[in-house]
């Protein structure tokens, strides 16, 4: 493709680049841009965002309610030519224009700390889908049935599931695409549709659990009928995503005390019921797993890492606008921000884990336990204080995973079938394809003390778990191509330990199956396997790179 290059002198930027013109438009006819190019570019600039000072990055609208805005962005960093006598911060520029030079003086530590604030807030939206109510759920039944077996499953899983996000947000910061928009540009037709709905499948899969979590807590706490509680959940939800009209932080800010309350709750129900602290520690460290808890392992890591949030932080990032040639230290920033976020999760999982397997391991309604029941047989065994402030840290968790959930869903829909709609109609469709399943569900299963809700979430982990590699393998085939990323493609040892844990996802996978099917090998579930294997292999081998990137 001819470089791309723009009506404003590159000479006549901002101190945070953005062009004093404020307007940036690819020039037609021989410097056209390639089509992912062209779709970013036309984003429009934010109505809110001013020049920080101190070199801090300008925020931009997520996008659900006004269209996502954020400055033009950088060519492919493939496109780019770094000058071999810059440090790490490298001038990048175009063939024949003038180089635009970032900062290259140290920041010192008090200015870096507040850099880095600046940066934070993606990664702990982004982590909330690792404290949901589906994965809280698992943490309670795998705490009442297996003790405090299973948490180096949670442990591995969590810390597979941050290698990942990171892989997500590095390409959404190399690239100033997200992963929905990169399927788009790089796959066939039928691929991307294909694999639009096997994220849609998830997405659904995931609110279900959402929904129904915060409908159980308010259920707990104001004795509402379930459909109710999904209603007032699901409302609550879009009233409270209006805070976007205020800006981005206020909305984050709002995110983080959700944060707050969830795991102030749940550390609250540790520090009350003191598990045994040496048996958490040795459940982390020494991997055991028991030949009937293989399901519930599988499912764990459904539950913990899900497909839909891989989209989620690849977008997420572009909420701050990074200088030309200042992405390896975004980078940098946004990965010791997620990876603070998700030790919190962990944490918080581990309190869950850890409680229940203090109060109910061995006791008889051990086998029963699920998230329907959990509040009211802490409130009976420990205090009706409890039960609330099971229910407070439940709310918390369902409202918070609903709103980042309408967001992954938009970008999805948005990035595979770039739908010419406003953002609130676009926000209608794809919260209605989630919440009427939920009603359904809510109607069906909420009535008395009915289990099947239980192994229904039982079963949606599993699906989670399913799905997980039509998202993973796409991530690292764009992540590990040096035709998009450029100088920020993963190195080989990151791509070969990326690869190894989309092939351990995939073999747990396959033993599911079998373990579903009783072990025997019948001709039906020789081809569903060899199917399922079949449409993975298609999906890493059928991505139009070297076509759509280079010219």
């Amino acid at each position: 493709w001819p470089h791309a290059r723009c009506t404003c002198a590159l000479s006549e930027v901002g101190s945070m680049g953005q062009p004093r013109e404020n307007e940036c438009i690819p020039v037609s006819g021989e410097h056209e841009l390639p089509p992912s190019r062209q779709r970013s570019v036309e984003r429009q600039w934010s109505l809110d965002s001013h020049n920080a000072p101190g070199g801090f990055p300008q925020l931009s609208h997520f996008g659900l309610f006004e269209p996502p805005s954020s400055l033009p962005p950088t060519p492919a960093m493939g496109d780019l030519q770094p000058r071999p006598d810059m440090p790490l911060l490298a001038s990048y520029a175009l063939p024949g224009e003038q180089e635009v030079t970032p900062p290259t003086e140290p920041y010192g530590a008090f200015e870096w700390y507040r850099r880095l604030l600046a940066f934070t807030g993606p990664g702990w939206l982004m982590s909330i889908a690792y404290v949901d109510p589906g994965n809280l759920e698992a943490d309670l039944q795998c705490g009442a049935q297996y003790g405090y077996t299973l948490l180096w499953v949670l442990l591995g899983a969590t810390m597979v599931g941050l290698g990942m996000q990171l892989v997500a947000a590095r390409l959404g910061c190399a690239t100033r695409l997200h992963l929905a928009e990169h399927c788009r540009s790089h796959y066939a037709y039928r691929t991307r549709v294909m694999l639009w709905m096997f994220t849609e499948v998830a997405i659904i899969g995931s609110d279900i659990q959402e929904v129904i979590g915060g409908a159980i807590g308010f259920q707990l706490l104001l004795g509402l009928p379930l459909y109710q509680g999904v209603v007032l959940t699901a409302a609550a939800a879009f009233g409270f995503l209006f805070l976007e009209r205020f800006g981005t932080r206020p909305l984050e800010l709002f995110f983080g005390m959700l944060i707050v309350i969830l795991g102030a709750s749940m550390g609250w129900l540790f520090a009350f019921i003191q598990p045994d602290r040496d048996a958490v520690l040795e459940g982390l460290l020494v991997p055991r797993l028991p030949s009937t808890a293989v399901s519930q392992a599988v499912g764990m890591v459904g539950c913990i890492i899900m497909p839909h949030n891989l989209f989620l932080h690849s977008a997420l990032v572009q909420s701050r606008v990074i200088e030309i040639g200042e992405e390896r230290e975004a980078i940098t920033l946004y990965s010791i921000e997620s990876t603070a976020a998700i030790l919190t999760s962990v944490l918080i999982n581990t309190f869950v884990v850890a409680v229940f397997a203090k109060g109910f391991f061995g006791h008889p309604e051990a086998e029963q336990i699920g998230l329907k029941n959990a509040g009211t047989l802490l409130g009976e065994l420990f205090g009706d204080p409890l039960r609330i402030i099971w229910a407070l840290g439940l709310c918390a968790a369902g409202q918070s995973s609903t709103m980042t959930g309408a967001y992954a869903g938009q970008w999805v829909m948005q990035g595979y079938l770039e739908l010419k709609v406003k953002p609130w109609k676009r926000a209608i469709i794809t919260r209605s394809m989630a919440l009427v399943p939920t009603l359904f569900v809510s109607v069906y299963f909420g009535r008395g003390q009915d289990t099947r809700l239980d192994d229904l979430n039982s079963y949606l982990n599993i699906l989670q778990s399913l799905v997980l590699p039509f998202a993973i393998v796409p991530l690292l085939t764009f992540a590990g191509s040096r035709a998009i990323m450029g100088e920020l493609v993963l190195s080989p040892l990151s791509k070969a330990l990326a690869w190894c844990a989309t092939a351990a996802v995939m073999s747990a996978n396959v033993y599911l199956f079998l373990e579903q099917s009783g072990g025997l090998l019948t001709g039906g579930l020789l081809v569903g396997l060899g199917t399922y294997v079949s449409i993975i292999a298609y999906v890493a081998y059928s991505a139009e790179i070297a076509k759509t990137e280079t010219p």
